[in-house]
């Protein structure tokens, strides 16, 4: 019998079936998981229905003032006369509180399961479909853009990553869009569509503005920067937006030849029609570090390099090790890591403990921080954008994390490049 299902057992108790528990119970091995089997617990007891459905409603509600009290007492001498010791009735009835943070009727919980499911069918047999359909998603749920994207191009179970493909005005559509199909040569990638990035990754760029490109585009393709402006009649900022995210490069080349364009363009005729034009600039192109520092200030990700691959070789003085190594690591060693923190949690039902997700150019790292670690280094665990980690590394059953034995902020090589994490409570 599971350890929930244990009963006072004395001469003097009066006894309960055990198998009515086991009943409720026995399919989510002695856990009330659904609302249903709270109140079949409590009717058990001796509760009317009408009273179990009374606690159903209090148990949504004990976090905004809803009264369980009553209940707590009323329960108590129920199960107490039907012979439960002190510590099983005191066990259920903290479960029973705690539904107010994750329970659920089982046809809800069952919802989300099918859900869960097909998510989990798509991404495994169709994820290229899956990824651009999350991308259109945004914003939405727990992970980035940025995150989504660097995780479909890793790639998983054998394959090979989804091929990525710029922002591109003389190509992207306002959502991001699927682009082929074919297996490309060589590579095991299943046949899946590359993913085109859409103009609706451009920060600051309105939809409307994007859709009178797509319009323009339709009715015949543009021939430079000036056309592109022209026809679709694009404001001062909406120009400003796509050459900062890189999204001209088929008509102007680089970034700087994108800004030097678009600020060259008149938007009335010049007073001397006659005027000579102006002598062709040749700009310098920008270095891999300005483009990547572009593309996460104009749309958050970067097709080109993973920050940290940029900074592997300051980090590998630091001794610090990446993701792929850290997964080679046996458990239990001791270790110093460091990544991009994109998402840090701190749920009320973990006492206090911070879960801290770091990124670097192969990977994640799930960190584990102790409560006496988070407030002896709150200042760095709440500010960094590059964190360092050095603590033990732990591997069981598939799972691995890094337990932080202390925290450094690193921020500072990353420079002024915009980063974000996700933070949840």
């Amino acid at each position: 019998m599971h350890p929930y299902l244990r009963r006072r057992q004395s001469k003097e108790a009066v006894t309960y079936p055990s198998a009515g528990i086991e009943e409720i119970l026995g399919k989510t091995l002695g856990i009330p998981l659904f609302q249903e089997q709270v109140m079949e617990l409590v009717i058990h007891a001796g509760y009317t229905p009408e009273q179990a459905d009374h606690l159903r409603r209090s148990m949504a509600a004990w976090r905004q003032g809803g009264d369980l009290e009553p209940h707590r007492q009323r329960i108590r001498s129920l199960m107490e006369v039907k012979g439960y010791s002190s510590e099983f009735i005191e066990q259920i009835f903290e479960q029973i509180k705690g539904f107010g943070s994750y329970g659920f009727p089982q046809s809800h919980a069952a919802s989300f399961a099918k859900l869960v499911y097909i998510s989990c069918w798509l991404k495994r047999h169709e994820p290229a479909a899956f990824a651009c359909a999350l991308l259109n998603s945004q914003p939405m749920g727990f992970y980035s853009p940025s995150q989504i994207v660097q995780d479909a191009r890793r790639g998983k179970a054998g394959r090979v990553g989804l091929e990525m493909r710029v922002i591109d005005v003389t190509c992207s559509d306002w959502d991001n869009t699927l682009e082929g199909g074919a297996p490309r040569s060589g590579v095991d990638d299943g046949g899946q569509a590359a993913i085109r990035l859409g103009l609706r990754q451009v920060s600051g760029l309105p939809q409307a503005q994007a859709q009178a490109i797509v319009a323009a585009r339709a009715r015949r393709a543009f021939t430079d920067v000036e056309d592109l402006c022209q026809r679709a009649e694009l404001g001062e900022k909406a120009r400003q937006a796509l050459a900062e995210a890189g999204a001209l490069q088929a008509l102007a080349g680089h970034r700087h030849a994108a800004r030097w364009a678009v600020a060259g363009i008149e938007r009335q005729r010049p007073l001397l029609l006659e005027s000579p034009e102006e002598l062709a600039i040749v700009l310098p192109a920008p270095t891999m570090g300005e483009d990547v520092k572009s593309d996460y200030r104009a749309v958050g990700l970067s097709l080109q390099a993973h920050p940290l691959a940029l900074l592997r070789r300051a980090l590998q003085q630091l001794r610090v090790l990446d993701s792929r190594q850290l997964r080679e690591l046996p458990h239990g060693r001791g270790t110093h890591a460091a990544g991009i923190v994109t998402q840090r949690q701190r749920p009320s039902t973990a006492s206090g403990t911070t879960f801290v997700t770091l990124e670097d150019e192969h990977g994640m790292i799930n960190v584990v921080v102790w409560p006496d670690i988070a407030l002896r280094r709150r200042k760095v665990l709440i500010n960094a954008r590059l964190l360092a980690v050095r603590g033990r590394w732990e591997h069981v059953d598939g799972v691995q994390h890094l337990i932080a034995q202390d925290l450094h902020d690193l921020s500072h090589l990353l420079g002024d490049l915009h980063l974000a994490s996700r933070d949840f409570r």
